[in-house]
């Protein structure tokens, strides 16, 4: 047994030696925090660009929290929300994994963490972000655009046949219907409620703000979020996890698949490679719309 460990000269034994072969997130003793980066849109922003999905980070998670040696999992967050249901399974995906594998969520926020990117902010044990972050935007928003006056002046002539009073509901070649809109806000309503819900059972009593200017779609910067509870601490990634895992901590980042495989079958929907080669366009109109569908979510906080 002593022999494994050192010779009689105190030089270091077979076993001391066959670990210091091994890479440094490996040895034991060794802390290692693995870093998860969450960032754009959230949901199907187009058909052929999804954006952030459950499906399209669950891998990266799930290496990240069976990561040998871990302790904790460290998320970097930068997104200005998008579909509410995406933001709440990537939210839960993340606190099944740190309840089965026992490992606290440590959340740093970039430049956003607003609407559904503060959902998934949450997922955090504790959060992070810069004096300069923003952070909030707890409320639901829907458009559309009215286009009744336009095709009339050009001389189109609306044809639309349903089964289903309201199957055609908020159409926007149609003239609005009050009764439409009400039905629509009774909707957002109730994912407004979930979203408060989450929000309340994340932070607890750490919410030091009152309802009524928390949960209007408000968001703040950084030490302002912290005041109200929202975040924890301003802080950075590299700094905080020296200060609580010691100066040599690793911080592997859990990278998504990349080649040109993964792209064609894991970054875009089901036939997207198909379709842009049939339509000859290489799907510059579909990228287009994406990418102002995209600079308008960022553009409504500044970015």
């Amino acid at each position: 047994m002593s022999e494994q460990i050192s010779d009689r000269a105190g030089r270091p034994g077979m076993l001391d030696r066959l670990m210091s072969l091994l890479p440094a997130r490996l040895r034991r003793g060794v802390a290692v925090v693995p870093v998860v980066r969450l960032s754009g849109v959230i949901g199907a922003v187009t058909p052929l660009r999804p954006g952030m999905t459950l499906s399209g980070v669950a891998k990266m998670l799930e290496r990240a929290f069976g990561t040998r040696n871990a302790k904790a999992v460290a998320l970097v967050i930068n997104s200005p929300g998008g579909s509410p249901v995406q933001s709440r399974q990537i939210y839960l995906r993340i606190r099944q994994l740190a309840a089965e594998k026992k490992l606290p969520v440590l959340v740093f926020v970039e430049d956003v963490a607003a609407s559904g990117g503060y959902m998934i902010a949450c997922a955090g044990d504790e959060i992070y972000c810069d004096p300069s972050s923003i952070l909030g935007s707890i409320g639901v928003v829907g458009g559309s655009f009215g286009l009744e006056g336009l095709i009339k002046k050009i001389g189109v002539e609306r044809r639309l046949y349903t089964a289903g009073s309201h199957k055609a509901m908020l159409d926007p070649f149609l003239p609005e219907n009050p009764d439409d809109v009400a039905r629509l806000k009774a909707i957002q309503r109730e994912i407004h409620a979930i979203f408060i819900a989450l929000v309340k059972q994340s932070r607890g009593g750490r919410l030091r703000g009152p309802d009524d200017e928390l949960f209007t779609g408000e968001y703040w910067a950084g030490e302002t979020a912290v005041g109200l509870g929202l975040a924890d601490a301003v802080g950075d990634l590299r700094s905080t996890l020296r200060v609580r895992y010691g100066e040599k901590v690793l911080t592997p980042v859990i990278a998504p698949a990349s080649g040109m495989l993964s792209g064609l079958l894991g970054r875009r929907a089901p036939g997207a490679g198909q379709l842009a080669l049939l339509d000859g366009l290489g799907g510059l109109p579909d990228d287009l719309i994406s990418a102002l569908e995209t600079r308008a979510i960022w553009a409504r906080f500044g970015f």
